[in-house]
């Protein structure tokens, strides 16, 4: 048997260093269902770190959990699911606290709410209650925390840094975390993009397109189809 400490040890780590990609929200989750007999602590490592860690890493987290809902589902482990269920406003508020610091993230759980109730996880009444609240949050554009600082006003009245990183007590994400949130947005849209376009390898999804599509044949169209068979005539006849 694992030992249970090293392995919330590893499940930390991995929550720490996620990104936007697919694979490391994929791998994360496969391990929490490796050790499905310790998902109660593991939930828990899960709610520790949207407190402890930046703006950015509570917005890859919001991700993960939509992918560990989702493989919870379908390998029938529901514990995972009903304990994300009973937490989802505290992850919410978490993820885009009400004080505004988290606006940047109110698309992400957004996003993450809308295909959690499509894949039957969340209640749309529960969706729309955290909606209503999210509009309040989502309205925040000129918090200190996210708004530019005035050059000149700067040079005027020289601030320290500890002045710079927090404002009004909110912590102002620095240089490096916007241009990582940046990326990683750009990431996400690019695969957003690409699942908007994929067609599934199974089925007629393809030929369903199409044929939609395509207008009812017309009279013009056999006309057309005439002249071609006509004119596919004579060539030969010229050769």
């Amino acid at each position: 048997m694992a030992d249970p400490f090293e392995v919330r040890m590893r499940f930390t780590s991995q929550l720490q260093h996620l990104n936007a990609s697919v694979n490391s929200s994929q791998k994360a989750a496969h391990y929490a269902l490796k050790y499905r007999d310790m998902d109660e602590d593991l939930h828990s490592c899960i709610l520790e770190q949207l407190e402890r860690n930046s703006m950015n890493n509570r917005a890859n987290i919001m991700y993960f959990i939509e992918h560990l809902c989702d493989m919870a589902q379908r390998e029938n482990h529901l514990n995972f699911v009903r304990m994300m269920q009973k937490d989802i406003l505290m992850v919410v508020d978490a993820v885009a606290p009400s004080d505004g610091s988290g606006a940047a993230n109110v698309k992400v759980v957004r996003r993450v709410l809308q295909g959690l109730q499509q894949k039957n996880i969340l209640q749309p009444n529960t969706v729309t209650e955290i909606e209503d609240c999210l509009k309040e949050r989502d309205t925040v554009a000129e918090h200190p925390a996210l708004s530019p600082i005035d050059a000149n006003a700067q040079r005027e009245h020289p601030l320290n840094q500890t002045t710079l990183a927090k404002t009004n007590g909110v912590s102002r994400p620095d240089k490096r975390q916007i241009e990582q949130r940046i990326e990683e947005d750009r990431e996400r849209h690019k695969r957003l993009r690409e699942s908007i376009w994929a067609i599934g390898a199974e089925g007629d999804e393809e030929f369903e397109r199409l044929w939609d599509e395509v207008s009812d044949i017309g009279e013009d169209d056999y006309i057309a189809a005439e002249e071609d068979a006509l004119e596919r005539r004579q060539a030969i006849e010229v050769d």
